[in-house]
């Protein structure tokens, strides 16, 4: 009897990885600087949502999905998904700088160049560039950067370009025609790594992500959740509010805090949220992104135990019985 298809998967080594195609998106290329992902059957989605039903039906292990993006704020579709229509849970974020290139065929000279295709925020994120260097071009539209770079290489026109890039242009057989022209430089866009059940780890570098339904719409409601994370030296790292999509005006919070759910002071905080909110959603405990994190969690971890100390002395002039 075959199980293959239905057994759980271990993160560690994810048979099939669903991603946002098709090859050569920046969902592609960020997965692809993870060994164990770029290692998997990679199966293109035509959406994130898409990506994200493959891994909840059983049909890919993993799926990666774009969030957040430092310009354009999250990613609603991604959000929204993992909110209402999946049972699903991130294993990992994965950060991917933005860097934007223009891609023509090769021997093809700027100057020449008539027509840039793209996704419209793409061409939005380079119109200084643009402007000074191709300010009379046509822009056409396209459903994504990769769709763009192999609209381009499959027209095999001196004239045409396509921003994306550096692994569309690896793909489609490309040229850099003009390297980093994004003006943006600093932008980056988040990705999660999401699975069916498992919960990685921890890391001491972790964050874990919840969506908090309140009990009542009334003043002061939100500060009521915010206090219990302040409450424990709880830092956030994201607050985002989202339709609930059944009443006008009804909203609950997507929360991304730093520390995991095996942390003592993290697991009192989502527990006291469930016993005192309409409800919470978990949506993963996981390895974070960057480098700062040990360090602060470790300087609260030292004035934590000091208070604990302090309490503790308090406690034993307590008379007892």
């Amino acid at each position: 009897m075959e199980t293959e298809d239905t057994d759980r998967p271990t993160t560690g080594n994810p048979r099939r990885v669903a991603f946002l195609g098709p090859a050569g998106t920046f969902t592609e290329q960020a997965l692809h600087r993870e060994a164990d992902l770029s290692a998997a059957e990679l199966i293109e989605c035509d959406s994130m949502v898409e990506a994200l039903f493959a891994v909840n039906e059983g049909s890919a292990d993993l799926g990666v999905v774009p969030i957040e993006n430092a310009i354009e704020g999250t990613v609603n579709a991604t959000i929204d998904t993992l909110a209402f229509d999946v049972d699903l849970r991130i294993q990992r974020e994965l950060v991917e700088p933005v860097a934007l290139n223009l891609l023509a065929p090769r021997g093809a000279k700027l100057g020449d160049i008539k027509s840039v295709h793209s996704i419209p925020v793409a061409t939005a994120q380079c119109r200084s560039w643009l402007r000074s260097n191709l300010g009379t071009v046509e822009h056409i539209a396209a459903n994504s950067t990769a769709e763009a770079a192999a609209t381009v290489a499959n027209a095999e026109d001196p004239t045409a370009a396509a921003i994306g890039n550096r692994r569309a242009a690896e793909v489609y057989g490309l040229e850099v025609l003009g390297p980093d022209i994004e003006d943006h430089p600093e932008n980056h866009t988040r990705f999660v790594v999401v699975g069916r059940d498992a919960v990685p780890a921890p890391t001491g570098h972790d964050k874990t992500s919840i969506l908090v339904y309140q009990r009542a719409d009334r003043p002061g409601s939100l500060l009521g959740i915010l206090q219990e994370f302040a409450a424990r030296g709880i830092n956030l790292t994201l607050l985002l509010s989202r339709p609930t999509k059944k009443n006008l005006g009804d909203y609950c919070f997507l929360v991304d805090l730093e520390g995991h759910v095996d942390d003592e002071v993290v697991a009192d905080c989502l527990g006291t949220l469930k016993a005192t909110q309409a409800d919470v959603k978990f949506l993963g405990s996981y390895p974070a992104a960057g480098s700062d994190g040990p360090s602060r969690r470790a300087e609260f971890g030292a004035k934590a135990n000091e208070a604990r100390e302090w309490v503790r002395s308090i406690r034993g002039f307590v008379e007892r019985d």
